[in-house]
């Protein structure tokens, strides 16, 4: 399937000093795996095990602490002092089989003569076996995980004013790829070219129209390799 590329801008050329940003789950690979639900489904267990509730009151606080904190996470760490590294062992603790191997992902990140990192709501361990399991590890630098945003999530600005002084990146050479329409807002706001990676779920929608966001596409692969060919 062809990318879909927005008139809002133009593709730049990609050169050394160009940093790339990604965000991991369902924006390098796609949402049909469905991990989110593997995800959801232990962190609702979470909940009812750390709370001590049936499963319909604890689906309701998971919901509520998402949408009021960001991420349920950080709900359970307001509200009733959890130990974030036991949360994160258990809700992460999923099934990667359903998930193929992204050899042509690879070849089209290996085109691109530039920095590359992860920034992600979820934990470095997650990302680590995601990118292993893609066959993609070895083209990133580095990852910005939850932990290193002091479990502040996207899109608050605090984890983006982190990520780039922790790497020292210039936000004017860096392009932000995200399956979250509303977290590509505030990287646009800090200087960032935005890429918005269409999925179809529901929540990811919101903020897509936004004329903040310069780029968006359905086929990750083929964007990149515009990215490789788009002339000076």
């Amino acid at each position: 399937m062809p990318s879909i590329v927005s008139a809002t801008a133009v593709i730049p050329r990609i050169a050394p000093d160009n940093v790339l940003i990604f965000d991991l789950d369902n924006t390098l690979y796609p949402s049909a795996c469905d991990l989110f639900s593997q995800v959801s489904n232990l962190i609702g267990q979470y909940v009812r095990d750390t709370l001590r509730l049936p499963a319909d009151e604890a689906y309701v606080i998971q919901k509520s602490y998402f949408h009021r904190y960001g991420t349920t996470l950080r709900g359970l760490m307001t509200e009733h002092d959890i130990d974030p590294a036991d949360y994160l062992s258990k809700v992460h603790n999923i099934d990667l089989s359903v998930m193929d191997p992204a050899p042509e992902l690879a070849a089209a990140l290996d085109a691109l003569p530039c920095r590359k990192v992860i920034f992600t709501n979820a934990s470095r361990g997650h990302a680590e076996r995601v990118m292993d399991r893609l066959g993609i590890a070895s083209h990133f630098e580095t990852i910005f995980d939850i932990v290193d945003a002091d479990y502040i999530p996207k899109p608050e600005r605090q984890p983006y004013d982190r990520l780039l002084a922790r790497d020292a990146i210039d936000p004017t050479r860096a392009i932000y790829f995200e399956d979250m329409a509303k977290n590509l807002l505030p990287a646009k706001d800090m200087g960032m070219t935005t890429v918005w990676v269409h999925t179809d779920e529901e929540w990811a929608q919101a903020g897509h129209d936004d004329p903040r966001i310069d780029h968006h596409t359905d086929n990750l692969v083929h964007f990149l390799r515009e990215l490789a060919n788009s002339p000076v």
